[in-house]
Order: C-alpha cells, then structure tokens, then sequence
C-alpha cells in the first residue's frame, strides 16, 4: 500500500452518513480509501447499506496508512465489541499516523484513555463524561477539534469533520479549504469560483 492509503472502519450500525464527505474528497485527490472491518463478513450500516470490508483490522498496520477514520455507531454504547478498534487507534497514535473519530467513535477512545491529554471534542461534554475519562478539561465546544495527529468531531458536524481530515492530510489548505467548507456547509455558491479556479472543483 502506498502513504496515500486511508483506512475507514466499518462495523455493525456505522453511521454512514457522517463520513462521506471525508473519503469522497480524499478519493478525489488521489487517496486509496480502504475499508476495516471486525472481520471481512459483510457489515450493515445504519443506513442499510452492506458492505465487505476490505480487510480484518487485525491485518491493519499504521505503516501501511496515512489515516484511520472510525465513525460513530450504536455499538459503541452497547457493550465492548468495538473496542478492539479504540485499542487499533491508540497503535496508530503511538506510531504517529493520524486518527479521525466522530460521533459515537469519540466516546471509544475516551474509554481507551485516548482523549485524557488531548484537546477534543464530541457531541456533548456530558456524553463523554459518562464513559468515566479523565480528559473532561480538554473537551473543547467546537465543531471539530484537532490536536497533533487527533481529530474528533460531534454527530451534526461531516463537514467540519472532513475539513479537518482535508487539512490534516494537505489536501487543501488557506482559501481554497475555506471555500470548500463555505460551500458544503453553507450552500455559499460563491465559494465555488474559488475551488474552481484552484482546480478543486
């Protein structure tokens, strides 16, 4: 696999919506978006929608990626079937290539312990304070949050999510990734004479 690979998790009840606009442009711009699931049994979305994943995520290696993006899903509240991937995103953090949660993820990696010494964020604090972490001092109330090689967003925010991922991986940055979220988050048609004469359109 080449650095340009992206690793997105796939399990049971994933919310498949909070991550399309994330793997969408990062396809565009070359990426290889490679799907992780508990196994490589086919999974079902919330959605609906099935899909094999790509590989086991015990064959995942952080060497092999440049990014591991977990989405939210109901199983992360009921029960411990996807901490293995919460344990897979501590490897991948400790080898320094970036993680991506949102949603129902943040909640795993605060029960992992990954978020007590970093700034994030999730949908409410009072959410991840229920899992028992000791990070309640860093959670930040905005949209998305990165810190170092960590990005966490809330349930209501794909686009601030895949903005983030975007600048983290230096697909674009400074006015063009501005009029990118303009666009997709505020319908700021304007916004897209800027990502087409960058060629971004």
């Amino acid at each position: 696999m080449n650095s340009k690979t992206v690793h997105l998790a796939v399990y049971d009840t994933f919310a498949d919506w909070e991550t399309g606009h994330a793997t969408a442009h990062l396809a565009r711009a070359g990426h290889d978006i490679r799907t992780v699931g508990p196994a490589t049994r086919p999974v079902r979305s919330i959605g609906g929608l099935s899909v094999r994943p790509d590989l086991a995520l015990e064959d995942v290696r952080p060497e092999d990626s440049s990014l591991l993006i977990l989405p939210g899903a109901d199983l992360w509240d009921a029960g411990d079937d996807l901490a293995p991937f919460a344990r897979k995103a501590r490897e991948f953090l400790d080898a320094g290539v970036p993680v991506a949660a949102i949603c129902g993820a943040t909640a795993g990696l605060a029960r992992e312990g990954l978020l007590d010494d970093r700034a994030h964020t999730s949908a409410v604090s009072f959410y991840l304070a229920a899992t028992g972490y000791g990070g309640g001092e860093r959670y930040v109330d905005a949209d998305a949050v990165t810190d170092g090689a960590l990005i966490t967003a809330g349930p209501t925010e794909p686009v601030a999510f895949a903005r983030e991922v975007l600048r983290l991986l230096g697909v674009y940055e400074g006015e063009v990734l501005d009029a990118w979220y303009r666009l997709f988050h505020d319908s700021d048609a304007a916004a897209y004479a800027v990502l087409e004469k960058a060629g971004a359109a």
